[in-house]
């Protein structure tokens, strides 16, 4: 039974905005995203660029916002609330 009334358009927006989030507090503490993909355990910084500028269909799964948020020493809600543009 699918139960989820949440539109494509819907989930794709959240996809932006945890990227989003993810970008905002990486740069914050002025950290590249290959040196943030490493520390997460990702074998390169191609699927981390790709998933933080939201191309070729790549997003951030719930085992890397986890490892991102203790990386960055963050709560991992954080990457669901709004953040001001720099």
């Amino acid at each position: 039974m699918f139960l989820s009334n949440a539109s494509e358009e819907e989930i794709e927006l959240l996809h932006k905005h945890i990227s989003k989030n993810v970008k905002h507090y990486r740069l914050e503490r002025e950290m590249s995203q290959l040196e943030l993909a490493l520390t997460i355990g990702l074998k390169s910084g191609a699927f981390f660029g790709n998933a933080e500028n939201n191309t070729n269909y790549k997003h951030f799964n719930i085992e890397h916002i986890y490892k991102i948020s203790k990386a960055l020493n963050i709560p991992i809600a954080k990457f669901f609330e709004p953040v001001e543009d720099s």
